[in-house]
């Protein structure tokens, strides 16, 4: 099928018109782009090289691996669901724009809808990826090797934005960019993804960007993790990491690899503030490798639902979740603008849902509301330059949108 000039130029066009929006502003309404309905793809089973649109009201079977090569651009329009079986995967070289709306959301899944049971989004060399309302579920199926696959892989310097999309129950790293790339991952709804390893958002070598408002909930490693190389030092990452909320990450993999709520080390930069961070294994680790200089964090909330947990890897040990909201033999230290709970109750950030749950195993269901009731400490404390509050949900509207 033959894309006419005319849409390549709308698609380009309207790809620099979005990226140009993402560095003005942190917020951006793609609920007011239309995707041209131009080179349609017929519903029904897909596989091979792709191109085109997929279509608002339609259902696509992708039966094999599909691929959109250097220069090509596949699109969706809100509302198209995609069930993809034989454990395929998708593969982008060129432009990938998945376009949903609150009320009419983009679907992936596989025909199974279990955990690890299809390859994901590997989009190492791809030209753009811009990723809105739209569901990513149940990847990270195994490669040839029998090795899970991350679930968004981008590995080139390119515009990566993700914004309110859902990605659930994947295998190993939800997110994993670098290269130079810069990012904009916006109110996005991260769930109990990992089986033994992974972490939800893994910027390394050079990224640059924004992460911010997103809720990552059960991850088997760190929620975000922030590296340069120990190689290639420069450029740095250096990424804003703000008002995101983290609960209940890094215990799959045991005491051998704690996991975070965030992390930054070697060499790379971070700005953290107005997290909240709950029943994370550790809170924020400022590794010694880091560019701790550089680096700068506050406002951050620290809460535990329960005193000690058990390790999962060696039971025997027990785990005190307070210790480490910043552990010891890191460079991060308690700031006083940090809102921190000395014992059960004590700072509590008060979801509206929330029944305590420390560590739960991938595919965990996430029924939970991390919104916050009126009465919240997280509310007027956060720094102004990001916002006034803490969390994902915020009081001025900015905020997560699920």
């Amino acid at each position: 099928m033959k894309l006419k000039y005319s849409y390549i130029l709308a698609a380009n066009l309207l790809l620099a018109a979005t990226f140009s929006a993402c560095q003005k502003a942190e917020l951006t309404t793609f609920n007011e782009i239309k995707i041209p309905t131009s080179s349609p793809i017929s519903p029904g089973n897909i596989s091979g090289f792709v191109k085109g649109t997929l279509v608002t009201g339609q259902t696509y079977t992708v039966t094999a691996d599909l691929t959109i090569k250097k220069g090509d651009t596949l699109s969706a329009q809100p509302g198209t669901i995609v069930i993809v079986k034989n454990n395929a995967q998708i593969n982008v070289q060129g432009s990938l724009m998945l376009i949903g709306s609150k009320d009419q959301p983009i679907l992936f899944n596989s025909d199974s809808n279990k955990p690890g049971t299809w390859g994901g989004l590997q989009c190492d060399t791809a030209e753009a990826i811009t990723i809105k309302w739209t569901h990513i579920d149940n990847t990270g199926g195994p490669d040839a090797k029998g090795d899970a696959r991350g679930s968004l892989k981008v590995k080139k310097a390119i515009n990566v934005d993700i914004e309110d999309s859902w990605f659930t129950n994947g295998q190993d790293d939800l997110m994993a960019i670098s290269n130079g790339a810069t990012v904009t991952i916006l109110r996005n709804t991260i769930s109990s993804s990992g089986s033994t390893d992974g972490e939800g958002i893994n910027l390394k070598t050079g990224v640059k960007g924004v992460v911010a408002y997103n809720v990552i909930f059960s991850q088997a490693g760190s929620g975000i993790k922030l590296e340069t190389s120990s190689k290639i030092p420069f450029p740095q990452t250096e990424v804003d990491v703000y008002n995101n909320t983290l609960i209940s990450n890094g215990w799959r993999r045991g005491s051998a690899e704690p996991g975070r709520a965030v992390s930054v080390g070697v060499n790379g930069i971070g700005h953290i503030y107005n997290n909240i961070i709950v029943n994370c294994y550790h809170g924020i680790e400022l590794f010694t490798d880091g560019d701790i200089t550089k680096t700068t964090y506050g406002n951050n909330l620290f809460y535990a639902t329960v005193d000690t947990y058990a390790d999962l890897v060696v039971p025997t040990q027990k785990i005190n979740i307070r210790d480490n909201f910043y552990p010891e033999g890191a460079a991060g230290k308690p700031q006083i603008s940090d809102l921190i709970s000395k014992k059960i109750g004590d700072k509590d950030p008060l979801f509206v849902n929330f029944d305590g749950t420390v560590a739960a195993p991938n595919g965990f269901p996430n029924n939970y509301d991390f919104r916050l009731k009126n009465s919240s400490p997280a509310f007027s404390a956060g720094n102004p330059k990001y916002n006034l509050d803490l969390g994902a949900y915020t009081s001025d509207g900015k905020g997560n949108q699920h």
